[in-house]
């Protein structure tokens, strides 16, 4: 997954404002105790970073 496809889903599913802050603040045991930014700059790869948020945060099937 290209960088640009995971941010348009993280959009798509938390709103253009709130994904931003969502990646900057919220720390998940699924990605080592980092945010998403931190995981993405540590070089996890997009669609291992959306697998995350998706467990997470319960994303519905259709959107994953």
């Amino acid at each position: 997954m290209r960088l640009t496809d995971f941010w348009q889903r993280m959009a798509e599913h938390f709103g253009e404002a709130y994904a931003d802050s969502f990646a900057r603040d919220h720390v998940m045991a699924g990605l080592g105790g980092r945010t998403v930014h931190e995981a993405l700059a540590a070089g996890w790869d997009a669609k291992d970073v959306w697998r995350v948020v998706c467990d997470v945060m319960e994303v519905p099937a259709h959107k994953r």
